[in-house]
């Protein structure tokens, strides 16, 4: 929980890890008279939006100026930057679970690393923060700042294993449906909702996928020993979960490419019946008009027979189309 004095300086989280996978809670007047014991690690945890947490990123971190501007960019994309002295900025998205929100529109998480110290910036609330605070309030959180980044990384990505498995399960109730059911008409406007949110988080863990990929190669001095095999487990998530996405994108396309198909095969259908109607009742619709026409000289007009005479015409007419239909195989 914060304090009101964390609240109002945008201190969200002030934690001292232990080393053993326990942490402390830190007050924001603590913060600058601090010295960490040996194994002991320092997480601040920061509200960008607010002006106190500007103040002090820029006045009381120790962070460079190029750093700090970096930090507090509006649009950022996911990217690795290495500083001097084994430091990193690092800026990782993860999926929007707030209220009234689009998961992929993605949150973005701001993070300066170094051997003993993580300083992490978030606009809007990220869940994947507050499963690895909870981690650390249990004793089995992360015990160095190298396994706080993994420890975020691995919720950022399970938050995305779940918005995947969800889209999957989407696109195959439509498919399930269309296969049934000869006479659904899947939605397009969700189809392309669909398609939208795939295209959307391929665009933000490609190269978030990237970065764990440089960790794996590039390893630092403060990182223990198994990270780079943690990294490279991430990686390799990220990979099939763009390659999901991609099979989303194009099941998605197939289903609307399969109703379209079936839209035109019906409007053959019906245009092929509306000629053969149009072909049958033409030469009968010649001939009524053509007798109808109020002037001297039609046959049978004179005769109490030519009413007779005419309907024999018209039906010998329809029948012989009948049957020149059925010979070309119209009908």
């Amino acid at each position: 929980m914060l304090t009101e004095d964390q609240g109002q300086s945008g201190l969200l989280h002030a934690l001292v890890l232990d080393g053993k996978g326990g942490a402390r809670q830190l007050a924001h007047a603590d913060i600058p008279s601090l010295e960490l014991a040996e194994g002991e690690s320092l997480w601040l945890h920061w509200d960008r939006s607010q002006p106190q947490a500007v103040a002090w990123l820029r006045e009381h971190s120790g962070l460079s100026g190029f750093a700090c501007d970096v930090l507090l960019e509006e649009n950022t994309r996911p990217r690795l930057l290495p500083l001097a002295d084994d430091e990193l900025l690092l800026f990782l998205r993860g999926v929007n679970l707030n209220p009234d929100a689009e998961p992929e529109d993605m949150v973005s998480l701001r993070v300066f690393v170094d051997a003993r110290r993580v300083i992490s910036l978030r606009l809007r609330p990220l869940r994947s923060t507050e499963a690895v605070i909870q981690q650390l309030a249990e004793g089995v959180g992360p015990k160095t700042t190298s396994e706080i980044l993994i420890s975020l990384a691995e919720a950022l990505t399970d938050r995305v294993d779940d918005l995947v498995a969800v889209l999957g399960e989407r696109l195959d109730e439509e498919e399930d449906r269309l296969e049934t059911d000869a006479r659904y008409t899947p939605p397009q406007d969700k189809l392309l909702i669909l398609r939208r949110q795939a295209a959307s988080l391929r665009r933000f863990l490609l190269p978030q996928r990237e970065i764990y990929g440089q960790l794996t190669r590039n390893r630092l001095p403060w990182f223990v020993d198994d990270d780079t095999d943690y990294w490279n487990e991430l990686s390799n998530r990220l990979i099939r979960y763009l390659e999901e996405l991609e099979l989303v994108r194009e099941r998605a396309n197939l289903v609307l490419e399969a109703e379209e198909r079936r839209m035109r095969e019906r409007m053959n259908r019906t245009m092929y019946l509306l000629g053969i109607i149009t072909g049958f009742f033409l030469p009968m619709s010649f001939l009524t008009g053509l007798l109808g026409i109020n002037v001297g000289g039609i046959p049978g007009s004179e005769s109490p027979y030519g009413f007779a005479a005419a309907c024999v015409l018209i039906g010998a007419v329809a029948f012989f189309q009948w049957w020149v239909f059925r010979r070309l195989k119209w009908i």
